[in-house]
């Protein structure tokens, strides 16, 4: 859950969908090139730039640092997720909205499957960009804590439950993605996330949140005569609510 696929050779599909721009392609392009034939640490950025012909400073205009160029959509993927929680209403079920959101970081990765395993041999070989990863998942994990915090608000452990269900969404969704990415993109990732997320689902999942100012626990029982007047049973109740 750490970025989506941009991909060396994907340029052209995304400038006939007037997406990412051709440089941009060309540098992750390049990139991928020299790793593979001369290794990461091998490979500098002025190498990267050299082989796309640009110039240095059209490298940093759209990656801070060479590790960025490994994982080139990972900010637009965070901030499509984060777009898609805020999105959501109040009715929603916040467990199978952080699910969804999960799905959107798979669909990124399945757009290019070749590309995507790739990444992950890559990722695999270096440290730093193991590492890297890890940050990036971390985020992932956070903008879904963040969200369940919001819908829990108020509850009790409602930042527990919240973190913890995070954890799990991440959990389940990376389990899933590695696996079909350790089998070079083969199957069907959808329907392996899918099923990973059912656990999580299963487990933590339920109708809406109701307000943080509901106390479900609390059950009162008034005994009241038989055709005694309304304003005495209400009277009643709010004598008994009134007690703490």
């Amino acid at each position: 859950m750490s970025s989506s696929s941009a991909a060396p050779g994907g340029g052209e599909k995304a400038r006939a969908a007037g997406g990412k721009p051709p440089m941009r392609d060309a540098l992750v392009a390049a990139a991928f090139r020299l790793f593979l034939e001369r290794g990461y640490e091998q490979t500098t950025v002025d190498d990267i730039v050299a082989l796309a012909g640009v110039g240095r400073r059209s490298f940093f205009r759209y990656f801070p640092s060479k590790e960025d160029v490994v994982f080139p959509d990972h900010e637009r993927c965070l901030a499509d997720m984060e777009a898609f929680l805020a999105a959501g209403t109040e009715d929603e079920e916040p467990v199978t909205r952080v699910c969804d959101a999960a799905r959107l970081v798979l669909r990124m990765y399945a757009e290019n499957p070749a590309f995507s395993v790739q990444r992950y041999r890559l990722t695999k070989q270096v440290p730093g960009l193991r590492a890297y990863e890890l940050s990036v998942v971390w985020r992932y994990e956070r903008a879904l804590a963040e969200y369940l915090r919001g819908r829990f608000a108020g509850r009790r452990d409602g930042t527990l439950r919240a973190d913890v269900i995070a954890a799990a969404v991440v959990a389940a969704h990376n389990n899933a993605l590695r696996s079909w990415l350790r089998s070079d993109g083969q199957g069907d990732a959808g329907a392996a996330v899918d099923h990973a997320l059912g656990f999580v689902q299963s487990a933590f999942g339920g109708g809406p949140v109701p307000p943080a100012d509901e106390r479900p626990e609390d059950v009162v029982v008034v005994v009241s005569r038989r055709g005694a007047p309304l304003w005495r049973v209400v009277q009643e109740i709010e004598a008994t609510l009134g007690r703490d």
